[in-house]
């Protein structure tokens, strides 16, 4: 039986408030996580009453989906969610949708699932979760930007209900900063990351600096990337041009092996995107003599996203236990070819509950300037999320 192009909700209340209620306890055993919020930010979202909401939150790692269903769980509601498509396996699917999950086909304009999230938006008292950087950053405490989507969809939502109903409802777009911190022997757990890579990439630490030894570990990563792309890095390069010049590589090995060409400012997390869905679709038809070198080329496309945002000095601009744990489990993806590695130990997801913004207050001014206003709401949310992570590293 082929796969569904398509996972609607089938949002089960008496389920939902079941996992609800033991959802503390998965997260702290199963996934070593639990949430923090403080009442002040919790009243911010009270505060909005019956209003439909759409929360914006930032997306440093595959948490914060599990954040927010717990963040759901301590304010007693029940919120809809727009996830990857890639998420709805046989095992998961059908609980994920009876959750109050539906699918997203990125890169692709998946008509259906635009339909359903402005179908679940003009329902009275709406809850929905939309991440509006598209997919993981892997970085703690800096975000990548926002796609304006995530705010036209709830603005076209609210202009057809207007037309329907003549007057513009409240919606509030509610910027959500996610911020994990270690609570048990981060040192232990970086010293353990350092010493898996260094005996598979049969590295001899020539420091007991953790520092130093990961910056031993990145450079052999560059090296190796730099042997399977045959490039040689001018001698003048920092790591950066030398990423830069890894990534280009990868991105154009993707767009010749599979005929596409988009513009020079077409951004990256778009093309891998089009890539991505190129390659699920090819996946899911007939067999071919290309298989393998599709699933290398997805595995390519996995290495672009986990490499996109990466770049030399962010643990050294501010050596957080976070911001190494970041990098290494971004070095753990690429040498040891695992898309999610297992919880490295007991952790908190902090939420910062930013200034929520009603679009009503911005109807007449979409009518004369559609796409500036969307542009400018989506800075503003951008700007709310990455302010509060940046405070939150100073007040926690």
């Amino acid at each position: 039986m082929s796969k569904p192009d398509f996972f609607p909700t089938k949002t089960q209340p008496l389920l939902v408030r079941l996992v609800q209620s033991i959802a503390y306890w998965v997260g702290r055993f199963k996934y070593q996580l639990r949430l923090r919020v403080s009442e002040v930010d919790l009243g911010k979202i009270r505060a909005l009453g019956d209003a439909r909401i759409v929360f914006m939150p930032n997306h440093p790692t595959f948490d914060d989906g599990l954040v927010m269903f717990l963040l759901s769980a301590q304010l007693g509601e029940i919120f809809n969610y727009l996830v990857a498509y890639e998420n709805f396996t046989d095992q998961l699917a059908g609980f994920l949708q009876k959750s109050g999950c539906y699918s997203i086909r990125r890169g692709v304009g998946d008509r259906r699932s635009i339909a359903h999230t402005l179908e679940l938006l003009k329902q009275e008292r709406s809850r929905m979760v939309i991440f509006p950087e598209g997919g993981c950053s892997f970085q703690n405490d800096a975000i990548v930007p926002f796609r304006t989507g995530a705010i036209q969809l709830p603005m076209q939502a609210m202009q057809a209900i207007t037309k329907q109903e003549g007057a513009f409802p409240p919606c509030y777009l509610v910027p959500i900063s996610i911020k994990y911190r270690y609570l048990k022997a981060p040192e232990t757990i970086i010293q353990r990351s350092l010493q898996n890579l260094e005996e598979k990439l049969q590295i001899t630490p020539a420091t007991t600096d953790p520092y130093q030894r990961l910056r031993g570990v990145a450079e052999v990563v560059l090296q190796q990337l730099e042997t399977e792309y045959q490039l040689t890095p001018d001698p003048d390069d920092d790591w950066n041009g030398r990423i830069k010049q890894i990534r280009n590589s990868a991105l154009n090995l993707c767009e010749t092996q599979l005929n596409l060409s988009f513009p020079d400012d077409f951004p990256l997390r778009e093309r891998v995107y089009k890539m991505q869905a190129l390659l699920i679709e090819k996946a899911s038809g007939e067999p071919s003599l290309g298989l393998e070198n599709d699933e290398i080329l997805y595995q390519t496309t996995v290495r672009l996203l986990n490499f996109d945002a990466i770049y030399d000095g962010y643990v050294g601009a501010y050596p957080s236990h976070e911001r190494f744990i970041d990098t290494l489990t971004r070095l753990e993806r690429e040498v040891f070819r695992v898309e999610i590695p297992k919880p490295k130990g007991l952790h908190e997801g902090w939420i910062r509950v930013g200034k929520p913004l009603n679009l009503q207050d911005y109807g007449a001014q979409y009518q004369g300037d559609r796409q500036g206003t969307i542009l400018q709401l989506t800075e503003a949310m951008q700007y709310e999320v990455q302010n509060n992570l940046l405070d939150m590293i100073y007040h926690p």
